[in-house]
C-alpha cells in the first residue's frame, strides 16, 4: 500500500490513540471533520481509537457512530465477575461486528490500520489485512484485563505499550500530513493503590506515556481533549466526553484548515525495517 497516492494530492492522515473509554472523546472530533468537511486519506488507531477509526473508515458517520456508542455496555465488554479473571474481548468483538459487519480489514472505504502488540515477539504489530474484529480486538487487549488475541500465529495485546498514538502509521503508508487525537493526555499520573488492576493500570500508564512522545514527534497537529475527570474504565460522562473532544478540535479548525491547503511532502519514511514492527499488510 505504500506509495499509492500520487504525487499532486495532498493526504492528511488520522491517528485516534488509545486511553479506554475516554475514547468517546475520539468522536468529537470526528462530529467537528464531518461538520467542517475534512476527510482522511489514512486511519491509524491504537486501542480505543482502533475502535472508532475502525467504524469512521468503514464510512460511518458521527450519528451512526454515536448511536452504535449509547449502546455499549461494560458488562458485555469486560464479562468477568472477578476483577483478577481477565475476561475475553468476545464483546468487542461483537461491538465491531454489529456495527459494521464481519468484514476484513482491506474492505473498509478508507485505508486503516489497527495497531497491537505481540506477546511472542514482543514486537509491535501494525494491522492492515484481514479481520476487521480480531485486529481490533487484539489492539484493545489490555494485559491482565483481557486474555490476550490469537492472530494467525501472534498473541495479540493492547497497541499503547508499544505505540499508543500511532501517527507513524499513516506517514508510513504515504500521508503528507497527520493529524493526532489524544484523549489521554493526562496519562502520567500514578497510583496510591496495591490492587492488581490499579498497580496493572499504572504500569500501563507509565509505558503509555514514554511511547506517547513517538506519536508527538510525528504528527503535525495534536488535538487534546480535556478528558482528566473521566475514568478509563467508565463509560458514563459519554456526551460529556464528545464535546470535549469536539470543542478541542474546532479550537484548532484554523490551523487543520491551514495544513490541509499545503502542498504534498513527502517526508522521509521514518519507519526502517529494521526497526521492531511487524506489518501485516
Amino acid at each position: 500500500m505504500l506509495g499509492v497516492f500520487s504525487r499532486g494530492e495532498v493526504k492528511v492522515g488520522l491517528a485516534l490513540g488509545g486511553g479506554g473509554a475516554r475514547g468517546f472523546a475520539h468522536l468529537g472530533a470526528i462530529k467537528a471533520f464531518e461538520e467542517f468537511g475534512i476527510t482522511f486519506s489514512y486511519i491509524a488507531g491504537t486501542s480505543a481509537g482502533s475502535v472508532v477509526g475502525a467504524c469512521y473508515a468503514a464510512g460511518m458517520s458521527f450519528d451512526e457512530i454515536y448511536a452504535v456508542a449509547k449502546t455499549i455496555k461494560e458488562k458485555e465488554i469486560r464479562t468477568s465477575k472477578l476483577p483478577i479473571i481477565p475476561s475475553k474481548t468476545d464483546g468487542i468483538e461483537n461491538l465491531i461486528t454489529r456495527a459494521v459487519g464481519d468484514i476484513n480489514i482491506e474492505d473498509l472505504k478508507i485505508p486503516f490500520s489497527a495497531v497491537a502488540v505481540d506477546l511472542k515477539s514482543t514486537k509491535e504489530v501494525c494491522i492492515s489485512k484481514g479481520k476487521l474484529a480480531k485486529a481490533v480486538a487484539g489492539s484493545c487487549c489490555i494485559p491482565g484485563v483481557f486474555v490476550p488475541v490469537e492472530f494467525g500465529d501472534m498473541l495479540l495485546c493492547d497497541g499503547g505499550l508499544q505505540n499508543t498514538i500511532p501517527a507513524d502509521i499513516p506517514r508510513y503508508f504515504g500521508c503528507d500530513y497527520v493529524i493526532a487525537v489524544d484523549c489521554h493526555k493526562t496519562r502520567n499520573y500514578g497510583t496510591s493503590s496495591s490492587k492488581i488492576i490499579d498497580v496493572l493500570s499504572c504500569s500501563i500508564r507509565i509505558l503509555m506515556k514514554g511511547n506517547a512522545v513517538k506519536g508527538y514527534v510525528n504528527s503535525d497537529i495534536i488535538i487534546q481533549p480535556d478528558t482528566k475527570r473521566f475514568k478509563a474504565t467508565k463509560t458514563e460522562g459519554i456526551d460529556d466526553m464528545i464535546e470535549e473532544g469536539y470543542r478541542a478540535t474546532v479550537d484548532l479548525m484554523p490551523q487543520i484548515k491551514e495544513l490541509i491547503r499545503k502542498k504534498p511532502f513527502r517526508k522521509r519514511k521514518i519507519i526502517s525495517e529494521k526497526d521492531e514492527i511487524t506489518f501485516i499488510k
